[in-house]
Protein backbone atom coordinates (compact mmCIF):
# COMPACT_ATOMS: atom_id res chain seq x y z
CA UNK A 1 0.00 0.00 0.00
CA UNK A 2 2.82 2.32 0.84
CA UNK A 3 4.35 1.54 -2.47
CA UNK A 4 1.13 2.00 -4.39
CA UNK A 5 0.61 5.46 -2.32
CA UNK A 6 4.07 6.74 -3.91
CA UNK A 7 3.36 5.86 -7.32
CA UNK A 8 0.21 7.97 -6.98
CA UNK A 9 1.74 10.53 -5.34
CA UNK A 10 4.39 10.77 -8.20
CA UNK A 11 2.99 10.25 -11.55
CA UNK A 12 -1.02 9.88 -11.07
CA UNK A 13 -1.60 12.76 -8.56
CA UNK A 14 1.87 14.61 -9.23
CA UNK A 15 1.50 16.09 -5.60
CA UNK A 16 5.13 17.37 -6.47
CA UNK A 17 3.91 19.25 -9.04
CA UNK A 18 0.90 20.92 -7.12
CA UNK A 19 3.60 22.00 -4.57
CA UNK A 20 5.37 23.68 -7.13
CA UNK A 21 3.00 25.64 -8.39
CA UNK A 22 2.52 26.40 -5.04
CA UNK A 23 5.74 27.58 -4.47
CA UNK A 24 5.88 29.50 -7.37
CA UNK A 25 2.84 31.55 -6.99
CA UNK A 26 3.37 32.11 -3.66
CA UNK A 27 6.80 33.06 -4.36
CA UNK A 28 5.66 35.92 -6.97
CA UNK A 29 3.74 37.69 -4.25
CA UNK A 30 0.29 35.88 -3.83
CA UNK A 31 -1.84 35.41 -1.11
CA UNK A 32 -2.60 31.37 -0.38
CA UNK A 33 -6.48 32.50 1.20
CA UNK A 34 -6.92 34.67 -2.15
CA UNK A 35 -9.35 33.26 -4.92
CA UNK A 36 -7.25 34.28 -7.44
CA UNK A 37 -4.23 32.03 -6.19
CA UNK A 38 -6.93 29.39 -5.77
CA UNK A 39 -7.92 29.40 -9.17
CA UNK A 40 -4.12 29.96 -10.81
CA UNK A 41 -2.72 27.46 -8.96
CA UNK A 42 -5.48 24.65 -9.55
CA UNK A 43 -5.36 25.89 -13.67
CA UNK A 44 -1.73 25.23 -14.56
CA UNK A 45 -1.11 22.45 -11.94
CA UNK A 46 -4.40 20.47 -13.75
CA UNK A 47 -3.27 21.32 -17.45
CA UNK A 48 -0.02 20.59 -16.98
CA UNK A 49 -1.14 17.04 -15.33
CA UNK A 50 -3.79 16.13 -17.96
CA UNK A 51 -1.29 16.87 -20.30
CA UNK A 52 1.08 14.63 -19.35
CA UNK A 53 -0.80 11.69 -18.13
CA UNK A 54 -3.26 12.64 -21.42
CA UNK A 55 -0.30 12.06 -23.98
CA UNK A 56 0.80 8.61 -21.78
CA UNK A 57 -2.41 7.37 -22.19
CA UNK A 58 -3.39 7.75 -25.32
CA UNK A 59 0.03 6.39 -26.95
CA UNK A 60 -1.09 3.60 -24.40
CA UNK A 61 -4.31 2.93 -25.44
CA UNK A 62 -4.05 3.78 -29.52
CA UNK A 63 -1.08 1.30 -29.52
CA UNK A 64 -3.98 -1.48 -28.04
CA UNK A 65 -6.05 -0.16 -30.44
CA UNK A 66 -3.97 -0.89 -33.27
CA UNK A 67 -4.43 -4.63 -32.70
CA UNK A 68 -8.64 -4.04 -33.46
CA UNK A 69 -9.21 -2.54 -36.52
CA UNK A 70 -12.22 -1.84 -37.77
CA UNK A 71 -12.50 -4.92 -40.03
CA UNK A 72 -11.27 -7.27 -37.49
CA UNK A 73 -13.87 -5.98 -35.27
CA UNK A 74 -16.33 -6.23 -37.23
CA UNK A 75 -15.21 -9.50 -38.08
CA UNK A 76 -15.02 -10.58 -34.17
CA UNK A 77 -18.28 -8.35 -33.14
CA UNK A 78 -20.00 -11.01 -35.69
CA UNK A 79 -19.06 -14.04 -34.26
CA UNK A 80 -21.05 -13.42 -31.19
CA UNK A 81 -25.12 -13.43 -30.89
CA UNK A 82 -27.37 -11.75 -27.87
CA UNK A 83 -26.04 -10.48 -25.25
CA UNK A 84 -22.75 -11.74 -25.46
CA UNK A 85 -22.38 -9.40 -28.78
CA UNK A 86 -23.71 -6.76 -26.82
CA UNK A 87 -21.13 -6.88 -24.13
CA UNK A 88 -18.16 -6.96 -26.65
CA UNK A 89 -19.56 -3.94 -28.64
CA UNK A 90 -19.58 -2.02 -25.27
CA UNK A 91 -16.08 -3.60 -24.60
CA UNK A 92 -14.55 -2.66 -28.03
CA UNK A 93 -16.01 0.64 -27.14
CA UNK A 94 -13.54 1.46 -24.01
CA UNK A 95 -10.23 0.89 -26.48
CA UNK A 96 -11.93 3.60 -28.93
CA UNK A 97 -10.32 6.93 -27.98
CA UNK A 98 -13.07 9.08 -29.21
CA UNK A 99 -15.46 11.61 -28.51
CA UNK A 100 -19.59 11.20 -29.07
CA UNK A 101 -19.44 12.82 -33.00
CA UNK A 102 -16.55 10.58 -33.23
CA UNK A 103 -18.15 7.25 -32.82
CA UNK A 104 -20.68 8.09 -34.87
CA UNK A 105 -18.93 7.51 -38.30
CA UNK A 106 -17.78 4.31 -36.82
CA UNK A 107 -20.83 3.13 -35.65
CA UNK A 108 -22.58 3.86 -39.14
CA UNK A 109 -19.89 1.40 -40.76
CA UNK A 110 -20.60 -1.29 -38.14
CA UNK A 111 -24.07 -0.90 -39.69
CA UNK A 112 -23.42 -1.19 -42.90
CA UNK A 113 -21.35 -3.95 -42.26
CA UNK A 114 -24.45 -5.98 -41.08
CA UNK A 115 -23.90 -5.84 -37.57
CA UNK A 116 -27.03 -5.90 -34.96
CA UNK A 117 -28.73 -2.61 -34.18
CA UNK A 118 -27.97 -2.94 -30.48
CA UNK A 119 -24.75 -3.91 -30.73
CA UNK A 120 -23.60 -1.47 -32.74
CA UNK A 121 -26.00 1.17 -30.13
CA UNK A 122 -23.67 -0.70 -27.46
CA UNK A 123 -20.61 0.41 -28.61
CA UNK A 124 -21.96 3.69 -29.55
CA UNK A 125 -22.86 4.15 -25.61
CA UNK A 126 -19.69 3.09 -24.24
CA UNK A 127 -17.15 4.63 -26.86
CA UNK A 128 -17.54 8.33 -25.53
CA UNK A 129 -18.50 7.24 -21.87
CA UNK A 130 -15.79 4.70 -21.40
CA UNK A 131 -12.29 5.21 -22.51
CA UNK A 132 -8.99 3.28 -20.86
CA UNK A 133 -7.43 6.65 -20.69
CA UNK A 134 -9.80 7.54 -18.21
CA UNK A 135 -9.57 5.31 -15.72
CA UNK A 136 -6.05 6.57 -14.24
CA UNK A 137 -7.24 10.14 -14.44
CA UNK A 138 -10.32 9.05 -13.01
CA UNK A 139 -8.16 7.83 -10.21
CA UNK A 140 -5.88 10.73 -9.71
CA UNK A 141 -9.25 12.86 -9.12
CA UNK A 142 -11.33 10.25 -7.12
CA UNK A 143 -9.06 6.86 -6.57
CA UNK A 144 -9.02 3.35 -8.25
CA UNK A 145 -12.40 2.50 -6.70
CA UNK A 146 -14.42 5.26 -7.81
CA UNK A 147 -12.48 4.56 -11.46
CA UNK A 148 -13.64 1.04 -11.39
CA UNK A 149 -17.27 2.02 -10.54
CA UNK A 150 -17.13 4.48 -13.25
CA UNK A 151 -15.95 2.07 -16.11
CA UNK A 152 -18.12 -0.89 -14.84
CA UNK A 153 -21.26 1.52 -14.37
CA UNK A 154 -20.62 2.70 -18.20
CA UNK A 155 -19.98 -0.79 -19.32
CA UNK A 156 -23.40 -1.59 -17.84
CA UNK A 157 -25.34 0.83 -19.17
CA UNK A 158 -24.12 0.53 -22.94
CA UNK A 159 -24.94 -3.35 -22.58
CA UNK A 160 -28.51 -2.70 -21.36
CA UNK A 161 -28.89 0.01 -23.45
CA UNK A 162 -28.02 -2.08 -27.00
CA UNK A 163 -29.90 -4.85 -25.53
CA UNK A 164 -32.99 -3.06 -24.63
CA UNK A 165 -32.80 -1.25 -28.60
CA UNK A 166 -32.08 -5.18 -29.88
CA UNK A 167 -35.18 -6.64 -27.63
CA UNK A 168 -37.54 -3.19 -29.69
CA UNK A 169 -36.26 -4.16 -32.91
CA UNK A 170 -35.30 -1.31 -34.32
CA UNK A 171 -33.62 -1.76 -37.13
CA UNK A 172 -35.91 -0.03 -38.77
CA UNK A 173 -35.62 3.43 -36.95
CA UNK A 174 -31.89 3.56 -39.25
CA UNK A 175 -31.81 5.86 -42.26
CA UNK A 176 -31.91 3.58 -45.33
CA UNK A 177 -28.76 4.81 -46.65
CA UNK A 178 -26.90 3.45 -43.14
CA UNK A 179 -27.72 0.08 -44.14
CA UNK A 180 -26.40 -0.14 -47.95
CA UNK A 181 -22.96 -2.20 -47.53
CA UNK A 182 -19.65 -0.63 -49.10
CA UNK A 183 -16.75 -2.01 -50.85
CA UNK A 184 -14.71 -0.82 -47.95
CA UNK A 185 -16.77 -3.24 -45.36
CA UNK A 186 -16.16 -5.38 -48.17
CA UNK A 187 -12.77 -5.90 -47.94
CA UNK A 188 -10.73 -9.48 -48.01
CA UNK A 189 -9.93 -9.16 -44.56
CA UNK A 190 -6.93 -11.39 -45.70
CA UNK A 191 -5.94 -8.69 -47.91
CA UNK A 192 -5.32 -6.56 -45.00
CA UNK A 193 -1.12 -6.28 -44.51
CA UNK A 194 -0.79 -6.78 -40.60
CA UNK A 195 1.16 -3.85 -38.65
CA UNK A 196 4.57 -4.51 -37.42
CA UNK A 197 5.97 -2.48 -34.09
CA UNK A 198 7.33 0.07 -35.91
CA UNK A 199 3.87 0.53 -37.54
CA UNK A 200 2.12 0.56 -34.25
CA UNK A 201 4.21 2.89 -32.65
CA UNK A 202 3.91 5.73 -35.45
CA UNK A 203 0.17 4.92 -35.34
CA UNK A 204 -0.15 5.41 -31.95
CA UNK A 205 2.44 8.56 -31.57
CA UNK A 206 0.16 10.14 -34.53
CA UNK A 207 -3.20 9.52 -32.56
CA UNK A 208 -0.99 11.64 -29.78
CA UNK A 209 -1.20 14.24 -31.60
CA UNK A 210 -4.14 13.92 -33.57
CA UNK A 211 -6.28 13.54 -30.30
CA UNK A 212 -4.39 16.24 -28.09
CA UNK A 213 -4.75 18.79 -31.42
CA UNK A 214 -8.34 17.43 -31.30
CA UNK A 215 -9.19 18.37 -27.42
CA UNK A 216 -6.43 20.66 -26.45
CA UNK A 217 -8.96 23.78 -26.30
CA UNK A 218 -11.51 21.78 -24.46
CA UNK A 219 -9.49 20.54 -21.93
CA UNK A 220 -8.13 24.43 -21.40
CA UNK A 221 -12.27 25.87 -20.86
CA UNK A 222 -12.89 22.86 -18.64
CA UNK A 223 -9.63 23.72 -16.34
CA UNK A 224 -10.56 27.09 -16.73
CA UNK A 225 -14.25 26.48 -15.74
CA UNK A 226 -12.77 24.55 -12.79
CA UNK A 227 -10.63 27.25 -11.97
CA UNK A 228 -13.24 29.45 -11.33
CA UNK A 229 -15.13 27.04 -9.50
CA UNK A 230 -12.59 25.95 -7.71
CA UNK A 231 -11.30 29.68 -6.59
CA UNK A 232 -14.43 32.18 -7.13
CA UNK A 233 -17.91 29.93 -6.93
CA UNK A 234 -18.41 29.78 -2.62
CA UNK A 235 -19.38 26.23 -1.69
CA UNK A 236 -22.63 27.36 0.53
CA UNK A 237 -23.50 28.20 -3.61
CA UNK A 238 -22.72 25.22 -5.21
CA UNK A 239 -24.22 23.01 -2.54
CA UNK A 240 -27.77 24.39 -2.32
CA UNK A 241 -27.80 23.67 -5.78
CA UNK A 242 -25.98 20.31 -6.33
CA UNK A 243 -25.25 19.22 -3.05
CA UNK A 244 -26.58 15.63 -1.22
CA UNK A 245 -29.42 17.87 0.23
CA UNK A 246 -31.03 19.05 -2.99
CA UNK A 247 -32.80 15.84 -4.07
CA UNK A 248 -32.73 17.02 -7.83
CA UNK A 249 -29.23 17.51 -8.03
CA UNK A 250 -28.32 14.71 -10.26
CA UNK A 251 -31.58 15.65 -12.81
CA UNK A 252 -29.90 18.99 -12.30
CA UNK A 253 -26.35 18.21 -13.05
CA UNK A 254 -28.13 15.84 -15.81
CA UNK A 255 -29.46 18.16 -17.68
CA UNK A 256 -27.08 20.95 -17.34
CA UNK A 257 -24.44 18.20 -19.18
CA UNK A 258 -26.62 17.63 -22.36
CA UNK A 259 -25.73 21.01 -24.06
CA UNK A 260 -22.30 20.98 -23.33
CA UNK A 261 -19.53 19.28 -25.64
CA UNK A 262 -16.53 17.96 -24.62
CA UNK A 263 -15.09 14.57 -24.25
CA UNK A 264 -14.07 13.22 -20.79
CA UNK A 265 -10.96 14.98 -20.44
CA UNK A 266 -12.54 18.56 -20.44
CA UNK A 267 -15.16 17.28 -18.30
CA UNK A 268 -12.80 15.54 -15.02
CA UNK A 269 -11.29 19.47 -14.09
CA UNK A 270 -15.11 20.61 -13.59
CA UNK A 271 -15.32 17.42 -11.80
CA UNK A 272 -12.23 18.06 -9.73
CA UNK A 273 -13.76 21.39 -8.75
CA UNK A 274 -17.46 19.76 -7.90
CA UNK A 275 -15.71 17.55 -5.85
CA UNK A 276 -13.65 19.95 -3.94
CA UNK A 277 -17.24 22.06 -3.25
CA UNK A 278 -18.88 19.27 -1.39
CA UNK A 279 -21.10 17.91 -4.78
CA UNK A 280 -21.71 14.27 -4.40
CA UNK A 281 -20.04 11.63 -5.90
CA UNK A 282 -23.34 10.73 -8.43
CA UNK A 283 -24.19 13.70 -9.15
CA UNK A 284 -20.97 14.58 -10.18
CA UNK A 285 -20.74 11.00 -12.28
CA UNK A 286 -23.92 11.74 -13.96
CA UNK A 287 -22.63 15.56 -15.09
CA UNK A 288 -19.68 13.61 -16.55
CA UNK A 289 -21.50 10.59 -17.92
CA UNK A 290 -23.98 13.12 -19.51
CA UNK A 291 -21.28 15.75 -21.46
CA UNK A 292 -19.60 12.38 -22.93
CA UNK A 293 -22.67 10.89 -24.20
CA UNK A 294 -25.10 12.74 -24.79
CA UNK A 295 -24.14 16.09 -25.94
CA UNK A 296 -26.21 18.24 -28.29
CA UNK A 297 -23.88 18.09 -31.50
CA UNK A 298 -23.97 14.08 -31.03
CA UNK A 299 -27.63 14.22 -30.65
CA UNK A 300 -27.99 16.38 -34.18
CA UNK A 301 -25.53 14.07 -35.81
CA UNK A 302 -26.97 11.32 -34.67
CA UNK A 303 -30.47 12.58 -36.02
CA UNK A 304 -29.07 12.61 -39.67
CA UNK A 305 -28.55 8.66 -39.24
CA UNK A 306 -31.27 7.65 -37.33
CA UNK A 307 -35.24 8.21 -37.04
CA UNK A 308 -36.63 10.24 -34.51
CA UNK A 309 -38.36 7.21 -32.66
CA UNK A 310 -34.62 5.43 -31.87
CA UNK A 311 -32.89 8.62 -31.30
CA UNK A 312 -35.37 9.04 -28.17
CA UNK A 313 -35.56 5.81 -27.49
CA UNK A 314 -31.52 5.82 -26.95
CA UNK A 315 -31.63 8.95 -25.64
CA UNK A 316 -34.77 7.92 -22.80
CA UNK A 317 -33.04 4.80 -22.02
CA UNK A 318 -29.10 6.37 -21.36
CA UNK A 319 -30.63 9.45 -19.41
CA UNK A 320 -32.56 7.06 -17.35
CA UNK A 321 -29.41 4.52 -16.60
CA UNK A 322 -27.18 8.27 -15.93
CA UNK A 323 -29.57 9.08 -13.18
CA UNK A 324 -29.75 5.96 -11.66
CA UNK A 325 -25.84 5.66 -11.86
CA UNK A 326 -26.28 9.28 -10.26
CA UNK A 327 -28.72 8.53 -7.55
CA UNK A 328 -27.02 4.56 -6.81
CA UNK A 329 -23.37 6.71 -6.16
CA UNK A 330 -25.09 9.37 -3.90
CA UNK A 331 -26.43 7.10 -1.59
CA UNK A 332 -23.50 4.80 -1.48
CA UNK A 333 -20.48 7.36 -2.47
CA UNK A 334 -19.53 6.68 1.11
CA UNK A 335 -17.97 3.22 0.16
CA UNK A 336 -16.06 4.66 -2.37
CA UNK A 337 -14.26 7.96 -1.34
Amino acid sequence: MNLWQAFSDLFLKMTWLSDFFEWLFQTLGLTPDSPFYAGIVFFFFDVIKIFILLSILIFLSSYIQSYFTPEKTQALLGKFKGLWANTLGALMGTVTPFCSCSSIPIFIGFTKAGLPIGVTFSFLISSPMVDLASILLLATIFNGWVALAYVVTGLLIAIIGGCLISLLKMEKYVEEFVKEPTPMMMTDLGEVLPMTKKDRMHYAFNQVKEIIHRVWLYVLIGVGIGAIIHGYIPQSFIESILGQDNPFSVLIATLVGIPMYADIFGTLPIAEALVSKGVGLGTVLAFMMAVTTLSLPSLILLKKVVKPRLLFTFLGIVTTGIILVGYLFNALGYLFI
